[in-house]
């Protein structure tokens, strides 16, 4: 009998990719996404059911569980991919952004999740990957608040983990670091939140920050199809790991994080993003 998977975000990036893996590998996939009407390719994939399923609107979380399970007759895995960036200096964001970006990467990855489990349950197994990335790690500035949503979700799984093992239901992160070549998230950091107004004071520290963004953006080794690989990995190889790393970590900041003191990480990260005196 065929497994079936359920992915967020699947519209573009790491979700789409994931899509054509699971269904090239013989998998029924639940490939939901905020305006399915717009989708034109995954639409021609066999065994691939497009649907509706916006983490801010928890009756379409409900909607697109059921109906992978109206189709496919069950669902097996979970993939909460959907996520975005929130750029810019802390003090020019507003308020209301602020808990936008905590509605979609950690309360909607809540969501989606609560709305699974007693499907999981039910079955007595499932599979649970949520995609973080290496800002749930390590912390960049100007994207203070996806580094927040990102530790928050790094600390929700690891927790959650522990709650659902006796229960067979596996939960695993995929953690991107280095940058994603098809996602627009370093150019975005790069523009340093232009839509926000950004107090003159920090314009040095800004410039600053820009030029170190732009090299990260240069230095990015790994596509979509890369991560989606991992995800694939961490869902079908039968172990109980917790964390996937995927990325070339030439900057050594996880390295860093791993390894060093306290201090000596927060000086070898301060150090990328100084001005110029």
């Amino acid at each position: 009998m065929k497994k079936t998977i359920l992915i967020t975000g699947a519209s573009s990036g790491i979700g789409k990719a994931s899509v054509k893996l699971f269904a090239s590998r013989g998998w029924n996939v639940v490939a939901t996404m905020r305006n399915p009407d717009r989708e034109k390719e995954l639409n021609g994939l066999d065994d691939v059911l497009v649907s509706r399923l916006d983490v801010q609107d928890r009756q379409s979380i409900a909607e697109a569980i059921e109906a992978g399970i109206d189709r496919f007759g069950r669902i097996d895995a979970l993939v909460n991919n959907a996520g975005y960036g929130q750029n810019g200096i802390f003090e020019a964001v507003p308020r209301e952004k602020v808990i936008e970006q905590f509605d979609v990467n950690v309360f909607g990855v809540m969501d989606v999740t609560r709305a699974i489990l007693p499907h999981f349950r039910k079955n007595k197994t499932g599979m649970i990957i949520n995609v973080s990335s290496g800002a749930g790690l390590f912390t960049l500035p100007m994207i203070s608040l996806y580094c927040a949503s990102k530790f928050a979700l790094e600390g929700f799984t690891e927790a959650l983990s522990y709650e659902l093992l006796a229960l067979n239901i596996g939960v695993k992160l995929v953690i991107p670091h280095g940058g994603v070549s098809e996602t627009t998230f370093v150019e975005r950091a790069t523009q340093g939140g232009t839509d926000n107004v950004t107090p003159p004071d920090y314009h040095a520290f800004l410039q600053s920050s820009q030029q170190a963004f732009a090299r990260m953006a240069a230095a990015r080794t790994m596509n979509s199809a890369d991560v989606a690989a991992i995800v694939h990995e961490a869902t079908t190889d039968g172990t109980d790991r917790l964390r996937y790393l995927v990325g070339d970590d030439a900057r050594g900041f996880i390295k860093a994080r791993r390894e060093m003191t306290d201090q000596g990480y927060i000086d070898f990260m301060r150090a990328h993003f100084a001005t110029a005196n």
